[in-house]
């Protein structure tokens, strides 16, 4: 299957950075007429000028607020007479144990990573089915496929956005809707997510960043190709760098049994005082 983006009408969410603004930039550059979005006012416009001659319209947006999206939905359709497709990808961090995070940023990540998808899906779905020809993809994460230790919130938020993308899927296809939807699963992305991740009392700020910039060995430009190409060749699910796919593989193969492994793996940056055998119980706050 090929597909053409030209003169198609695409949102995409946390366009300010990262891998949202480089579809913003490849999406620009096949002709898409662009509804780009994010909190970040600055470097939302530092994504449209990035994006040459094109169709640009620019909206500030926090998809953690329902309302804010469903009136974002109506405005960017009666602004651009229709909706082709729709990349929810904003997204936040969060590293700390079950025992250390507060129901605040608990909150936090499930309203943003989770309910702003869900939010962005039901508000622009009415508007990709009225199309006749829309797309919706949905950014999950390698961790929307294997849990890891200090990962709880985020982990469940992105598995939740599996879930509900392949659920929704399925629905399309056996209601015959004229909508295909993606989920997204991208490994170590060189991103600012760490950067603005929230971090539990006892996390070394440094060390976790020093450890995610080792793993995060594919750019943004690379992820927006991937995703794209993708979108093209209506792929249901799209691994995003070569360690989504190791994941994956390892996950499809050994099922439950890789959860000792990734333990293994974990212990020695995520507990170095286990490894010296020191190790503290945390009291929650």
């Amino acid at each position: 299957m090929t597909r053409s983006l030209q003169n198609k009408v695409a949102v995409v969410t946390g366009a300010g950075s990262g891998i949202g603004r480089a579809l913003a930039r490849d999406l620009a550059l096949r002709g898409c007429r662009l509804a780009l979005s994010d909190v970040d006012a600055i470097g939302l416009q530092e994504t449209a000028e990035l994006c040459g001659p094109a169709e640009v319209k620019t909206y500030r947006l926090d998809v953690a607020n329902r309302d804010a999206i469903y009136a974002h939905a109506e405005e960017v359709a009666g602004t651009f007479g229709a909706v082709n497709l729709v990349f929810n990808n904003a997204g936040v961090a969060l590293s700390a144990s079950v025992l250390e995070t507060t129901d605040e940023d608990f909150h936090w990540v499930m309203d943003i990573d989770f309910w702003g998808v869900v939010n962005g899906t039901r508000a622009f779905l009415p508007h990709l089915i009225a199309s006749g020809d829309g797309y919706l993809v949905n950014i999950s994460s390698v961790f929307g496929l294997i849990g890891v230790p200090k990962q709880s919130a985020y982990n469940a938020a992105k598995f939740a956005v599996r879930g509900f993308t392949e659920s929704l899927r399925q629905e399309m296809l056996l209601e015959k809707r004229p909508v295909k939807v993606s989920c997204v699963h991208p490994g170590g992305i060189r991103t600012n997510i760490a950067l603005s991740a929230r971090m539990g009392k006892s996390e070394n700020f440094e060390a976790q960043r020093e450890g995610f910039d080792k793993l995060a060995v594919t750019t943004p430009g690379k992820a927006a190709r991937t995703i794209i190409k993708g979108v093209i060749k209506g792929e249901s699910r799209i691994l995003v760098g070569p360690d989504a796919w190791g994941i994956e593989a390892i996950n499809r193969i050994l099922g439950a049994a890789y959860q000792p492994l990734v333990a293994r793996l974990s212990r020695k940056n995520l507990y170095p005082d286990s490894v010296r055998g020191d190790e503290k119980p945390l009291a929650p706050r």
